[in-house]
């Protein structure tokens, strides 16, 4: 950069910050003293007095505004501390503090406009009013309509005298940063759950007891239970008759397989898919990690994006929550090949394989078929997928006309054409999963917990 471009460069800096940043504008008092100033030269023009008028008002307006602006605080006094959550729910409201100081006591009217990314929305707030002293704190509430990570970047701080003819403007920059997760209600549900009962979406889950391989504890005998499973020692000692339970081996893996692709992108009701699968498989791993079992989770477009190693305990949810809960869809179709064969590559150990995905990829995906049969030879394999509420809304409409037949006939094959691949697929005994978005969480934490009861991780 040459010496004349530097100081270019330069003054195109100061006319930002002088235009755009901080700058003096009058305030609606300043202007309807301006109008009351017109309103008398009118007046006075027929008494040919407009020039005495014109630099008597003017003069007093000069006077009041320097003094006005003399009183103001400098703008490099004051200081801003924002206070906000380092995460929030997606869909959720949450607060922000503004705490405002200034390093030159005095009494000014203030506005403060946060620097709100474009994907929150403001639900409420108290951003102006009166500051005396020294400090002085306000406050809004918004809502996050998309994941992801954002910064709060600046503040804009406009502030008027005791007059309040004129406004100086300043921006104070602060780097402030909140990560938005998916919604974690249901997890929170999960976590919070008896041993024996699961309550999601309104169902209550009853996880019925099976024989299994790993002692559980003992309990007094009823009517029912295997007599080869009575602890005569146990009996003995309290002269009534004990049973052992048994339970299915902890320490399984669980992989959930996410699809990013393109068709993952598309909105239902008011939500992508993505985020209605990553909420399903969140709470699958809550789940599973309070089973006993470990979580394995990859992430996948035309290429792996996440991969988190399998591993038990509940704080391995939130190692799994921090690494997807920014993922975003790629505009390409995806590849579930990919996926697959890492599964292939890293995975040696019998798991339960859930991939969570579009059933579009899976009807036109004809090199997908092979890895599934060749991942069925040692692991459990779930297919699941949402349903399209517009294929299953056509399919009912009474055609009243010829363009509303055909798009009737049209989702008629759409929904033929996914029930068949459901049948085809059941019989080569890999099950697949086409329902509504509101069951799929349901669906797939059923799926686990009857393979779970009946012992076959």
């Amino acid at each position: 950069m040459t010496t004349s471009s530097k100081k270019r460069s330069a003054l195109f800096r100061f006319l930002d910050k002088a235009i755009f940043q901080d700058f003096i504008l009058p305030t609606r008092r300043c202007m309807g003293i301006a109008l009351i100033g017109s309103a008398l030269m009118l007046i006075a023009a027929p008494l040919d007095a407009v020039l005495p008028v014109f630099w008597s008002f003017n003069a007093l307006l000069l006077v009041l505004s320097t003094v006005d602006l003399l009183m103001l605080p400098k703008r490099d006094s004051w200081r801003l501390r924002r206070t906000l959550p380092e995460q929030a729910d997606l869909r959720s409201t949450f607060d922000v503090s503004l705490v405002l100081e200034n390093l030159e006591p005095s009494t000014v009217y203030v506005e403060l406009m946060d620097h709100l990314p474009y994907t929150f929305r403001l639900e409420s707030s108290q951003l102006s009013g009166a500051f005396r002293g020294t400090t002085t704190a306000f406050g809004y509430a918004a809502t996050a309509l998309e994941r992801g990570r954002y910064a709060f970047e600046h503040v804009y701080l406009r502030y008027s005298g005791g007059m309040r003819l004129w406004q100086k403007q300043v921006r104070i920059s602060t780097n402030d940063v909140i990560e938005i997760y998916p919604d974690l209600s249901q997890v929170r549900g999960v976590l919070g759950a008896t041993q024996d009962t699961l309550i999601l979406e309104g169902h209550r889950l009853f996880k019925k007891q099976r024989s299994g391989s790993e002692f559980h504890y003992i309990r007094d005998y009823v009517q029912g239970d295997d007599i080869r499973h009575i602890n005569w020692k146990a009996s003995a000692r309290t002269t009534k008759l004990m049973t052992n339970l048994f339970q299915p081996e902890k320490g399984k893996i669980v992989t959930i397989i996410l699809d990013c692709g393109r068709q993952m992108g598309i909105e239902q009701g008011g939500q992508v898919k993505l985020d209605r699968t990553l909420e399903a498989a969140l709470t699958l791993a809550a789940v599973a990690l309070k089973q006993g079992d470990q979580v394995a989770l990859i992430a996948y477009s035309s290429q792996v994006k996440v991969y988190v190693p399998a591993a038990k305990g509940l704080p391995h949810l939130q190692v799994l929550t921090k690494a997807v809960y920014d993922l975003s869809t790629d505009f390409v179709e995806s590849s579930p090949q990919i996926a697959f064969s890492h599964v292939l590559r890293f995975l040696k150990k019998r798991s339960l394989i859930v991939l969570f995905s579009d059933m579009e990829s899976y009807l036109y995906n004809q090199e997908m078929l092979p890895y599934v049969q060749r991942l069925r030879r040692s692991h459990h394999v779930l297919l699941l997928s949402l349903q399209d509420p517009l294929i299953h809304q056509w399919v009912r409409i009474r055609a009243e006309d010829s363009r509303e037949a055909y798009r009737q006939s049209v989702a008629h094959k759409f929904a033929t054409d996914r029930y068949a691949y459901v049948n085809e697929m059941a019989g080569r005994g890999i099950p697949v999963m086409d329902v509504p978005a509101d069951q799929l969480t349901l669906s797939a934490v059923n799926a686990y917990l009857q393979l779970k009861a009946r012992d076959r991780l």
